[in-house]
């Protein structure tokens, strides 16, 4: 594809990542395409997804350099301007990102040469019964993470408004929208529907809905299921409930997913793929839907999701299985599938390298 603007994200305390940074400039210098660095924690500041693509000349590509929390900042820019998104990884998780920081410059040579393939994920897209909003006094308590809190999500004036649909928030996730209580000795009390109806009130810490992508971000580590990111589902896990039923839900992508914070609960705080984006107060809500777009992410290959997870979260054998010694692969396989399941998603045979989607 034809490349014209590259925008940065950098995560500027990896001295790997500034050197990576170093080495993608060279490469749009030698090709002739234009290039800027999008640094989120520009002037002591945040911008909105909007401002900052704007300020970086609408790129075409989004090239984030760092682990998967700076993936995270850059297809939020990614999915504003429907650009494509390549994660360079550098950080110690990595279930986001594609390439390693040596091979950068290969990764570049792929996008313009066309030989990838587009990976499309889905998003989470945000109504809610009132703007989202940070109180004044709130803020230096919240203040996420190392700098200044990105503003409240802008309204999109586009759509229908109406008293029952509420307001709708020109945002995305691509991990998860998280609802979690403000003070530690109260829990938030919500109601929690799905397909409109009502599926039960909730004591939590927190309660959040994940993409696919997000089931093995904050939904995995209190409990939620593993989804394949190839799926389309909304996932609604909570977070420490205080009553019997604590199962994570899985509903389809047409199935919205409403929070409404109940009338003796306490405020609520609203984080959208980990940044704080507003507080509700009781008898406010929130309904999360799967957005009408994907994110675009380049792949350089099939990807070993499966073999990654039991790598990344450090799978272990049971201890009786071991017994049977060192288990063979069982795909790939040496032959070609049969007829019936030559639709599979399967890795390719050994020394096969498959076309790509």
């Amino acid at each position: 594809m034809t490349v014209n603007r590259v925008g940065l994200v950098v995560h500027g305390g990896r001295a790997e990542a500034v050197a990576a940074a170093r080495t993608v400039r060279a490469w749009c210098a030698e090709h002739a395409v234009g290039c800027r660095d999008i640094d989120v924690w520009q002037e002591g500041a945040r911008h909105s997804a909007r401002e900052e693509v704007d300020s970086a000349g609408d790129p075409d590509l989004i090239v984030t350099l760092g682990g998967d929390g700076t993936f995270l900042r850059g297809a939020r820019l990614a999915a504003e301007n429907d650009a494509l998104v390549l994660g360079v990884d550098l950080g110690r998780v990595g279930f986001l990102t594609e390439v390693p920081a040596t091979e950068v410059r290969d990764a570049l040579d792929a996008v313009r040469e066309e030989r990838i393939g587009v990976e499309r994920r889905m998003l989470l897209t945000l109504r809610a019964s009132c703007r989202l909003e940070v109180p004044p006094h709130m803020e230096a308590l919240l203040r996420y993470g190392r700098g200044p809190m990105l503003p409240p999500p802008r309204v999109r004036t586009e759509c229908e408004a109406g008293g029952d649909w509420g307001v709708a928030l020109n945002v995305t996730a691509l991990n998860d929208v998280v609802l979690e209580k403000l003070a530690r000795d109260r829990q938030v009390s919500v109601g929690v529907y799905l397909a409109g109806r009502l599926l039960a009130y909730y004591s939590a810490d927190a309660l959040l809905v994940a993409t696919p992508t997000g089931s093995t971000a904050y939904s995995f580590a209190a409990g939620g299921p593993v989804v394949s990111p190839r799926a389309e589902a909304l996932v609604f896990t909570p977070v420490a409930p205080h009553m019997v039923f604590n199962r994570a839900v899985v509903a389809a992508p047409d199935e919205p997913i409403a929070l409404r914070v109940l009338e003796r609960s306490g405020q609520a705080a609203v984080s959208i793929d980990g940044q704080l984006r507003g507080v509700l107060s009781p008898g406010d809500w929130i309904g999360v839907y799967a957005a009408p777009r994907r994110l675009k992410a380049v792949r350089l290959g099939p990807t070993d999701f499966y073999g990654r997870l039991r790598e990344r979260m450090h799978l272990t054998d049971a201890p009786a299985a071991l017994a049977d010694g060192e288990a063979p692969p069982l795909w790939p396989v040496t032959t070609p599938p049969p007829g019936d399941l030559a639709h599979l998603a399967l890795p390719p045979a050994p020394g096969e390298t498959p076309p790509l989607p």
